[in-house]
């Protein structure tokens, strides 16, 4: 790609009148960000022009900051040991670059290594929490490339930051302001109770061997990645394939069905073996009391419907969105509390790490799904309109999914996934069969 770094610094949270009483606070990391990835996450916003100018978009990142200081803040150790954020408003890389074509001759985007430079690097020793890449197009047109740290925050509470940052540039006041306290989310039981194997589900041991879920392939299988594009129409027929006798089911449900089955019968799997899917699952509506929507941090559990490749693959759909279903219905308060009793009793210092798949390894037989199906980042104005494309900039993880509001028609989706090559054919044949 014809991209010229121009200029790379740090931009700090613009002056406040008022005193903020938590400045150098340092903020523990709750259980859940703990379980989240330890790595920095990537996303791509391309919006046509007109745009606002550098100098107004940083402007507004800036009193941004002043709402989300956690982002500008940087990772320590408390005196208890404990790892935190710093709240010392120390700032977000930023880098401006210029592009030698015009937005149009890009367009559409795919996941692939290549985009992965309009962002900046997330490889090696990262102190910002949040990195900004500005890459301005020939014809004016801006991609925003994006990396934050996951776990200072998951997707819902980055969707709400994006839309504050862009209502800041356009001088208006942000309307749905952040729940912080991370504390009062995480209270545990006196005493507390662990009804659930916490420790061999959320987390692993250091020493133990590497999890059937995350088997890096032999030799370094090549990884492709694919962008699925279903219509508005496709899915509501997929629904009412899925919903019949009367069970209704989300479109997330539907669409996860439709994507596990077709997944399985391109990697051709025995009959009798297992297959299970990770989902993440938010946990702000399912505690109680009810944790706000705009919530800043991580609550996000998982969900692990398995099922045997016979029963997914000749049953119907059903029968396998039930099977979701149920599973992301028993990640409910009582495992969400049970999780925080556990972040009281465990020792997380001493040899575990989060379960996630790392970058490179291969899942199959098993699937993880992530869902930005109900965030607003498709919806972002920053004066110029809503972003024409939207996306990670690649997947690394074989069998990982994701399931993105389409910017081409309301109603629509896309599906980047991450496939061995040995399975994009067959995929890609039976992508669209409600068979």
């Amino acid at each position: 790609m014809a991209l010229e770094i121009v200029n790379s610094f740090v931009l700090k949270p613009s002056p406040s009148p008022l005193k903020n009483p938590h400045t150098n606070a340092a903020i523990p990391l709750t259980i859940f960000d703990r379980a989240a990835f330890d790595l920095h996450v990537t996303i791509l916003y391309a919006f046509r022009r007109p745009m606002p100018t550098n100098e107004a978009l940083l402007e507004g990142l800036a009193q941004a900051l002043n709402i989300y200081p956690h982002l500008a803040g940087r990772f320590a150790t408390d005196e208890q040991g404990r790892p935190c954020i710093v709240l010392n408003g120390a700032g977000v890389r930023i880098v401006e670059t210029t592009v030698g074509t015009t937005l149009a001759e890009r367009l559409p985007f795919e996941p692939s290594h290549e985009l992965t430079e309009l962002h900046p690097p997330i490889e090696g020793e990262i102190e910002e929490l949040l990195q900004i890449q500005l890459n301005r197009f020939a014809c004016g047109g801006l991609v925003i490339g994006q990396t934050a740290h996951h776990r200072v925050a998951d997707g819902q509470s980055m969707s709400f930051f994006f839309a504050a940052w862009a209502r800041l540039v356009r001088g208006l006041d942000v309307e749905v302001l952040p729940y912080h306290n991370r504390a009062a989310v995480s209270v545990p039981r006196n005493p507390p109770t662990c009804e659930f194997n916490h420790r061999a589900i959320e987390f692993k041991e250091h020493s133990a061997p590497v999890a059937p879920e995350a088997v890096v392939a032999p030799g370094g299988a090549s990884i492709v990645n694919l962008v699925i594009h279903y219509p508005a129409e496709f899915v509501a027929q997929l629904k009412r394939h899925v919903c019949q006798g009367g069970a209704r089911y989300s479109t997330f449900e539907c669409l996860l069905t439709h994507m596990w089955k077709k997944m399985t019968l391109a990697r051709g799997l025995g009959s009798d073996e297992f297959t299970q899917v990770r989902v993440a699952v938010n946990g702000r509506a399912r505690m109680k009391p009810a944790v706000p929507m705009e919530f800043f941090g991580n609550l996000v559990l998982w969900a692990y419907p398995r099922l045997q490749v016979k029963d997914l693959v000749t049953q119907s759909h059903s029968f396998v969105a039930k099977a979701i279903h149920d599973a992301v219905g028993r990640v409910d308060n009582a495992y969400f509390q049970s999780f925080v009793d556990f972040g009281e009793v465990s020792n997380l210092g001493e040899g575990l790490v989060e379960s996630a798949a790392g970058t490179g390894n291969v899942l199959c037989p098993n699937l993880e799904v992530d869902s930005w199906l109900r965030f607003e980042f498709h919806e972002l104005d920053f004066g110029g309109g809503a972003p024409c494309a939207f996306l990670p900039a690649e997947l690394p993880v074989e069998g990982l999914f994701l399931f993105v509001p389409s910017y081409k028609e309301k109603g629509s989706v896309d599906v980047f996934i991450a496939v061995a090559e040995d399975h994009v054919d067959s995929f890609k044949q039976i992508a669209y069969s409600l068979d």
